[in-house]
């Protein structure tokens, strides 16, 4: 039995951007309920980005809401698309990736994406199942359903032309094999970032093309990273990763703006819709300190990826290190062996494995972000005596004992 209409699309429409076109939307959902079946809700995941953080878990958490009123959440691991590579929101061509590194990494986003989705009506497809069986006739006729008119539609493709980038006809095959994949699975709704939007309507089009009735698309809004500029990545390292200890998790989400808290209430935790109000009237009203929203918002965040109380030790863990400035419970102990009695305190950081690099060492401590035994080092060249252990803070988390 699926949830009554209204039911489902309050859910379905909770943090959505657009649903294109809504109506369709509900008639798909009063036909599902009359037969008892089920829809294909369709999400593809690039596996050139195996690591997962809150902003993918944005769309992820749409498609869990999807399973949790019946329907079928279908998984398509893109390994043959991220071939191709795709060109959503790239000022070049994205360096192609081997088929069996497409599967490895797959593989890692799926155990990454399993901590949001029910197991229970998942399918998990890998699209070189159809793609990769398509001849260069069918290739060439599925080309000629789309024309480079509408590709150059698409605003990544428009700005690339007119600034002279190169385009390389390979990249107009990515939202034509993305629609495939749409034609393939006979997508009833397919998922994706506000990125996606000319993709996914691109699968419209083509499943009409194949006779098939189009795909209701629903874009989600694209998470803003820690820094509260640009969208969450791991390469601008704004980013709270899925796989975060519940100390890291806690912390970094403590670190975003108070402009963003709203937001990541909504698209990032399951609280419920009257909690949502009160926290939207006490950030207006300002009744409420939005230190302590935070605060819950991150005990939320830690117990949706490990547990409460992991959230309840996390939020000890911080307050012990940065408003009562003790030292953790639990820290890393480091030994080093055949270091001599003195090394400087660069060199200690790259040994320990703090630093990747002397390099890196010296901006650690010239910005400030190391202390040992209390006192902030100023002179990366300090020579530290390691006749007796000591307790070494990098950055804002990491601490290690270290003895020789």
């Amino acid at each position: 039995m699926f949830p009554p209409l209204n039911e489902q699309l309050d859910l379905i429409k909770r943090g959505a951007a657009e649903i294109i076109p809504e109506g369709e939307l509900a008639q798909k959902i009063e036909r599902s309920i009359k037969k008892n079946t089920p829809l294909n809700i369709k999400l593809g995941c690039d596996p050139s980005r195996p690591d997962l953080h809150l902003g993918h878990s944005v769309v992820l958490r749409k498609l869990r809401q999807f399973q949790d009123i019946g329907h079928t959440a279908i998984l398509i691991v893109g390994d043959f698309t991220g071939m191709i590579g795709d060109p959503s929101g790239r000022n070049k061509s994205r360096p192609p990736m081997t088929l069996q590194e497409t599967r490895q990494n797959g593989e890692t986003y799926f155990q990454q994406a399993s901590k949001i989705l029910s197991p229970k009506n998942l399918r998990i497809v890998y699209n070189s199942e159809w793609l990769g069986k398509m001849s260069f006739e069918e290739v060439i006729k599925l080309a000629s359903k789309y024309t480079v008119a509408r590709m150059l539609e698409r605003d990544d493709f428009e700005k690339r032309y007119h600034t002279e980038e190169p385009i390389s006809v390979h990249e107009f095959l990515y939202p034509l094999a993305q629609a495939m994949d749409s034609v393939a699975i006979q997508a009833d709704v397919e998922l994706g970032g506000t990125d996606q939007k000319f993709n996914l309507l691109v699968g419209r089009d083509i499943q009409r093309e194949y006779n098939i009735e189009p795909q209701v698309i629903l874009t989600m809004p694209l998470l803003v990273g820690t820094d509260g500029v640009e969208k969450m990545s791991k390469s601008l390292g704004n980013y709270i990763a899925i796989t975060d200890t519940p100390d890291e998790m806690y912390g970094k989400t403590l670190s975003i703006p108070d402009s963003l808290i709203y937001d990541y209430f909504v698209l990032t935790t399951n609280v419920q819709e009257s909690d949502l109000k009160n926290i939207k009237r006490e950030l207006g009203s300002k009744s409420v300190n939005p230190r302590d929203l935070k605060r819950k918002l991150a005990r939320e965040i830690v117990a949706l990826y490990h547990s409460h109380e992991a959230a309840v030790q996390a939020e000890e863990n911080f307050d012990r290190v940065f408003i009562r400035k003790e030292v953790p419970e639990e820290i890393e102990e480091v030994t080093l062996t055949n270091s001599g009695s003195q090394l400087t305190v660069f060199q200690l950081l790259v040994n320990i494995g703090a630093a990747k690099s002397n390099n890196e060492a010296r901006r650690l401590v010239n910005q400030g972000g190391v202390v040992i035994d209390g006192s902030k080092v100023v002179d990366p060249n300090t020579p530290i005596n390691l006749s007796a252990p000591l307790i070494l803070k990098v950055g804002k988390r990491k601490f290690y004992k270290v003895r020789q």
